[in-house]
Order: structure tokens, then C-alpha cells, then sequence
């Protein structure tokens, strides 16, 4: 008990929502220290070992622009690690910034959040990973719980809160009540989605080819955008290659146009919303609509969203005031609490 208490003195302890896009790390104590893209720059030389180059922001400029013997990898893929040892890097990276680089005689405590519906395997590669860039012990909480305790919600009331997180690379619903989760749906459909079908609406209705960082620009430009009616059309230029001729080429487009684009990855997550309620229990239900919906994650910021969901359901829509921290910073706060953290761990 007593070796217990010192290693949690001198431990730096972390809570990191390791996203498919971002990865945010909340240092016990002082909240959110790191907010960078899951991004991995790697150097493969011959008859070497390969060799980190970059890591986060500074790897995400690399992306489409490196030679061949670098590789810009996205280590997370639909929100689980696709690619282990990149991973490894990658929280290897982050838990030594977190500490300021510095050397510590007391390995953390790490809580990473975990996509629901997440399989046994790649639990334990998140867990490996995590161990294997230093920590000394591993928690694993599912991400919608941890933006429930991040927008605010009292998760270990008896009455009943959806939560919908749309994050990078899945979409996470789920109706929680007494710390726990009692019904939910995890579909792989995200911001990375969102970005792919905006390259395809480009090609398949101008002819322009752009990189997977553009449609994201372009996407959040059109979160941006207040979700109101204008007399005045927002416009956006963007610039790619032109798919016939081959060279570059500038275009004008409206906000309307990137709407359309994104229009059947918002269908898609409306209807698994739908599919979920249709699975909630009665008692249950009534404490969603009484309560209403709460999203979280980057995808929440979309234009028109809350009003389509609203429409299809019938529920008021609420968003989380800070969506884009919300898993980190539930996360950080059952790491701050010992109590709420037993309660909600995998």
C-alpha cells in the first residue's frame, strides 16, 4: 500500500484519446498538455533498421510531400492500430513530451481510450503498445463513456444519456445509466470518411484530384460555417490536379457542394442513431427523450448535422461545449478519480 502511494506521488500519470486523426494526452494534474495528428514519419534505409523521423504535426506536413525512403503513416485505422510498431512510436512519442522529455524513475499510469465494439486482439495490442513505450500499467475505457464524462453527463445516475461521438475513424453511440453501457453501435464511419467522399464528389463532378489534407481543410471550413441561413453563398476555392490534363488547377466551389458531398455519410450516421433507439429499453427512452442527445467529437461540428438528427428523431440535440476535448478530458477525469475510473474501465 505504502509503495503503492509513492509510485503514485512520483508517477506521471496520462489519459490519451488516441484518435485515428489526433491524438490529445491529459497529464494528471495539469489537464491537456498535447493535442498533435496521429501522424508518423519512418525512414527505411536497406539493411537497417527503420528510423523515426517525425512524429505528429511535424510528421502531417510530411504526408504526400516525401521520397521514397520516407513514409508518412497513419498508425490508427477506423479507430483501432493498424500498424504496431508506428504505434508504439507514436505513444512512445507522446508519453516522453508529456514528461518534458525528461528521464523518470517511475513509469505512468496510462488510460487510453478504445472505440466500442473494440475486438479482445486489438485490445491487447493497444495495451502492448502502451507497455511497450513505458507505462507501467495499461487502462482501457471506451470512448463514448469517456466523452459522456467529458460533455458533463453523470454517468453513474440510474436515468439514461445517449451519447454519439463521431470521431476520426468510428462513430460511437450508446445509451449509458449507472456507469455502464447499456446498449450501443459502433459504425466505421467518421471524419476520414467525410474527407474521402469530398475527394470523390471533386473527381467525379470537376475533374480535380486533392490530397486527403485539403478535403480535411475543406471540411472543417464548412464546419465552420455558422448553421444558419445566409442570403450570401459561402464559397471556397481549392486547388489540385486536374484529372484530364494533368496540371494544376484552382476551383471555386460552394459550401452547398461540400454538403452534398458528405450528405450519405450523414445518413448513415442518423440511421445507426435510429437503429439504436430502436434497441433502447422503454424506461430507458424516456430518459433520452426527456434528456436528449448528446454529441461529441469532430464530426459534431458538421453543418447541418443537429438539425438533421433533430428532424429524423424527434429529440432535442445538444453538443458538447468543447466536443473536440471531450474524450480527452473524460479520460483525465477518471484518471483524476480512482473511484470513477474502477467504475468505468474495461
Amino acid at each position: 500500500m505504502i509503495l503503492d502511494k509513492l509510485l503514485e506521488y512520483f508517477s506521471n500519470d496520462l489519459a490519451i484519446d488516441l484518435g485515428t486523426a489526433n491524438t490529445l494526452v491529459y497529464l494528471k494534474g495539469q489537464g491537456i498538455v498535447s493535442n498533435e495528428p496521429s501522424v508518423v514519419a519512418v525512414q527505411h534505409i536497406p539493411g537497417h533498421k527503420s528510423r523515426l523521423i517525425a512524429v505528429g504535426k511535424q510528421a502531417r506536413e510530411m504526408v504526400g510531400r516525401t521520397p521514397e525512403s520516407i513514409k508518412a503513416i497513419r498508425p490508427l485505422r477506423d479507430g483501432v492500430i493498424a500498424d504496431f510498431e508506428a504505434a508504439q512510436k507514436m505513444i512512445e512519442y507522446f508519453i516522453k513530451k508529456s514528461n518534458g522529455n525528461k528521464r523518470s524513475f517511475v513509469r505512468p499510469r496510462v488510460i487510453i481510450s478504445v472505440p466500442l465494439e473494440i475486438t479482445e486482439v486489438e485490445k491487447r495490442a493497444v495495451r502492448e503498445s502502451a507497455e511497450a513505450a513505458g507505462a507501467r500499467k495499461v487502462y482501457l475505457i471506451e470512448e463514448t463513456m469517456c466523452a459522456a464524462i467529458g460533455s458533463g453527463i453523470e454517468v453513474h445516475r440510474p436515468s439514461g444519456n445517449m451519447v454519439v461521438d463521431i470521431g476520426g475513424g468510428t462513430t460511437g453511440i450508446a445509451v449509458i445509466a449507472l456507469s455502464g453501457i447499456v446498449v450501443s453501435k459502433s459504425i466505421k464511419i467518421g471524419g476520414d470518411k467525410m474527407d474521402d467522399a469530398i475527394q470523390q464528389w471533386l473527381k467525379r463532378n470537376h475533374n480535380i484530384v486533392i490530397g486527403y489534407r485539403t478535403a480535411e481543410e475543406l471540411k472543417k471550413k464548412f464546419s465552420s460555417h455558422p448553421e444558419i441561413n445566409t442570403p450570401k453563398r459561402m464559397q471556397m476555392k481549392v486547388t489540385g490536379r486536374n484529372n484530364i490534363s494533368g496540371v494544376p488547377s484552382m476551383l471555386t466551389i460552394d459550401a452547398e457542394e461540400i454538403g452534398e458531398a458528405v450528405e450519405e455519410t450523414i445518413n448513415q450516421i442518423v440511421d445507426a442513431i435510429m437503429q439504436t433507439l430502436e434497441k433502447t429499453p422503454p424506461e430507458l427512452s424516456a430518459d433520452v427523450f426527456e434528456s436528449g442527445i448528446m454529441l461529441a467529437g469532430g464530426g459534431s461540428l458538421l453543418k447541418g448535422l443537429r438539425n438533421r438528427i433533430e428532424q429524423k428523431t424527434g429529440i432535442r440535440i445538444k453538443r458538447a461545449e468543447q466536443p473536440l476535448d471531450c474524450v480527452v478530458m473524460g479520460s483525465g477525469r477518471a484518471l483524476e478519480d480512482i473511484d470513477l475510473l474502477n467504475s468505468v474501465a474495461i
